[in-house]
């Protein structure tokens, strides 16, 4: 296997998995609204921004860490150690679930009417309450994995994980309704439980197996020079603890945002209803299609981590430079043309899922967020991978200040409103995004490439453009007269999406944005890509 192809084989398993995660989890809210209703939702959801913050706060950025300290070990050829710092970290993990898990099931009453302010919460919040020591534990079995290189282990546990979450999710929801409709959103919260579980339990299966192979390369070590547990434990939260910073940015951001924008919009001269209309139409649609090309950044970052931190170890800055150009050049040729199909599509895709046409201003504008934030969420990967875990947070934290600054005087602009608030968004993230390029570039000897990294990828994206406006605009003209509006536009959507992979892939081979040593980089795929591409004579030399 190729000094690249590990991360980038890593990194597909991993996104595959994650969209297949995304899809089932969009039809499990489908079908959990048709047995619970609306009410019965809000009440499902109301317990999950409560264990969301719990979760990150006991998990701790501990997976990272361990991803990072194993991949170090391994690199150089210290299993014992390796295995030392997953012990450690389960030991941690083990003790900071259970703890928080009992606080949470004990203190639900306490959550559900200072915090939620819904006294029903109570049952949700408890049903959820011991996901936290099961997808903890399963956190720190996924780091160990990730360390190794080995993506397969948390792909297999994140998929039935998913699956098993709906399977519970729907099935109590369905026992309980008839007791009451606050059992039946705990049941549906207790889905979270049966996955964990489940998730668990497959990881463990994959540990035991792996486990024989791990103590055959330890006894094989020669020479072991065991750091203190105190020195092991100091350095798994000094990687860790930035990082759980990190993940409460984006609460927090979500948090002011509810603060600043419908104030703002009511200041614009709109009602406290529209306000509130708007908002939701910016964070409850346009937000939720914004972040979906974003799994496939966060795969290939979980991916780099391990990868980088191998490099860094072993002191070859040539082999991080070299992986730090791979990732960013693949986020650029995945997030130019996501960003632009968005905003190519943005009515009809708010349209298609949420039945709204109007939310595809909100969406049209935040889908320019797509980059910065997939180039902030890769390039977070790299410097996790170097040990530079405050520098994103901290790239954050000023992204958030221009992005709440910004908000506050743009929706206040009647004829921006909620696309004020999305403008910021996207001024909040490309300031985080530059300044963690910044910082790439600073601490690898990287540079941005401006021809092949943006012209390149761009003029295919470009041409893709005007393809999928043509192409939507026959399809709706062909399937109009035969279906509903409705089914029209579903059509003529996902054929413009399809003609616009296709128009996108040909531009970049035919203008060299993409090359064939790149193309073979596609799992399983990429060496047939590679020679259907040569017979049609579509690979520049």
């Amino acid at each position: 296997m190729s000094k690249h192809s590990a991360f980038v084989k890593g990194a597909a398993i991993l996104a595959v998995a994650g969209i297949g995660v995304r899809f089932v989890g969009a039809a499990m809210r489908i079908l959990l609204a048709a047995i619970i209703g609306d009410e019965g939702i809000g009440l499902y959801q109301m317990a999950y921004p409560v264990y969301s913050s719990l979760l990150a706060i006991s998990t701790a950025g501990i997976p990272v860490a361990v991803s990072k300290l194993v991949s170090e070990n391994i690199a150089l050829r210290d299993f014992r150690e390796a295995a030392r710092v997953f012990r450690i970290a389960m030991v941690i993990l083990s003790l900071t679930g259970l703890v928080i898990a009992l606080l949470l099931f004990f203190g639900a009453e306490i959550m559900a009417e200072r915090i939620v302010k819904e006294p029903r919460a109570v049952y949700p919040i408890m049903a959820i309450a011991p996901a936290i020591f099961f997808v903890t534990i399963m956190s720190a079995i996924r780091g160990f994995f990730q360390g190794q290189q080995k993506m397969i282990p948390t792909a297999a546990s994140q998929v039935v994980e998913q699956v098993g979450r709906v399977a519970v999710s729907l099935a109590l929801a369905l026992w309980l309704l008839p007791v009451g409709l606050e059992f039946a959103a705990a049941g549906a919260a207790a889905g979270a439980v049966g996955g964990g579980i489940l998730g668990l339990f497959l990881l463990v299966i994959l540990y035991f197996r792996e486990r024989p192979n791990f103590q055959r390369a330890m006894k094989c070590q020669r020479g072991h020079n065991p750091a203190l547990y105190s020195q092991i434990v100091k350095r798994i939260f000094a990687l860790a603890i930035p990082i759980t910073f990190g993940s409460l940015i984006m609460p927090l951001s979500t948090m002011i945002d509810l603060a600043v924008v419908p104030r703002q919009l009511q200041a614009a001269g709109f009602t406290a209803e529209r306000a509130t209309a708007l908002y939701g139409q910016l964070t409850g649609m346009a937000s939720s299609v914004i972040y979906f090309p974003n799994v496939v950044t966060l795969a290939l970052s979980m991916s780099l981590v391990p990868a980088i931190s191998e490099a860094y170890v072993l002191r070859q800055s040539s082999l991080i430079r070299s992986r730090t150009a791979l990732a960013v050049k693949l986020t650029m040729l995945f997030c130019l043309p996501a960003a632009v199909g968005l905003f190519i599509l943005a009515e009809p895709i708010t349209l298609l899922l949420f039945k709204n046409a109007e939310a595809g201003y909100p969406l049209a504008v935040s889908s320019w967020s797509v980059i910065p934030l997939c180039l902030y969420v890769s390039t977070t990967g790299i410097i996790q991978g170097l040990g530079r875990t405050v520098i994103p947070v901290l790239n954050m934290v000023y992204g958030g200040l221009v992005k709440t600054v910004l908000a506050w005087y743009l929706t206040a602009v009647p004829a921006l409103h909620v696309g004020g608030a999305a403008f910021a968004s996207v001024a909040g993230m490309g300031v985080a995004a530059v300044l963690n390029l910044y910082y790439v570039a600073r601490y690898t000897g990287w540079r941005f490439k401006i021809g092949e990294l943006l012209l390149l990828p761009g003029l295919a994206a470009a041409v893709m453009a005007v393809a999928v406006y043509l192409a939507y605009g026959m399809a709706a003209r062909f399937a109009g007269p035969y279906l509903s509006p409705s089914m029209t536009n579903g059509v003529a959507t996902l054929s413009a999406i399809f003609i616009g992979i296709v128009v996108y892939g040909l531009g970049l081979l035919v203008t060299g944005g993409l090359r064939g040593d790149e193309l073979a980089l596609v799992p399983r795929l990429g060496p047939h890509l590679v020679r259907i591409a040569s017979r049609l004579r579509l690979l520049r030399r």
